[in-house]
């Protein structure tokens, strides 16, 4: 499969590949899920924060480690972000109806989704992100041919 990395210097930095990924994944009309991948302190929540802000939200974003889940309603599209981290048993996310989340136009990310292995659907696109000091290496894998397709964009020359 199609991947795409870049050096990221500095939180800013984050959240401009955040948003850069963002302006991609708002033309694709169909759901989406896209799993963040790192250590704690990576960047993820930073990320995700960029991607949020390219479809409008102005607001805090914060890591939903203990409500699981964090809906942002936007003029465009719904965004879920998941963290699965203190997740006890992938079962759990059954009882929440996880599935319902992964139906229609929505875009799911899901930071610690090994948590859910099992349960939770293949991911279109996975983020890795690595603490490279003083900044981040961030690297995006297609898993699905939808996924190959945004790499692909995401790849082309700004």
């Amino acid at each position: 499969m199609t991947e795409w990395s870049d050096y990221l210097a500095d939180e800013a930095a984050t959240v401009a590949a955040g948003e850069r990924l963002g302006r991609v994944l708002e033309q694709c009309p169909q759901g989406l899920s896209l799993h963040l991948e790192g250590d704690l302190g990576a960047g993820k929540t930073t990320f995700t924060r960029g991607v949020l802000q390219s479809f409008g939200h102005s607001g805090a974003v914060k890591s939903p480690t203990y409500t699981l889940v964090e809906e942002y309603a936007l003029p465009s599209r719904t965004l879920h972000h998941f963290d699965l981290y203190r997740l006890g048993d992938p079962e759990e996310l059954e009882y929440m109806g996880i599935r319902d989340y992964f139906t229609g136009g929505d875009i799911c990310l899901l930071e610690w989704p090994t948590r859910g292995a099992g349960i939770l659907p293949p991911p279109d696109l996975t983020v890795s992100l690595q603490v490279q000091e003083p900044g981040r290496l961030v690297k995006l894998e297609a898993g699905t041919d939808r996924g190959e397709r945004l790499v692909q964009q995401l790849a082309q020359p700004q």
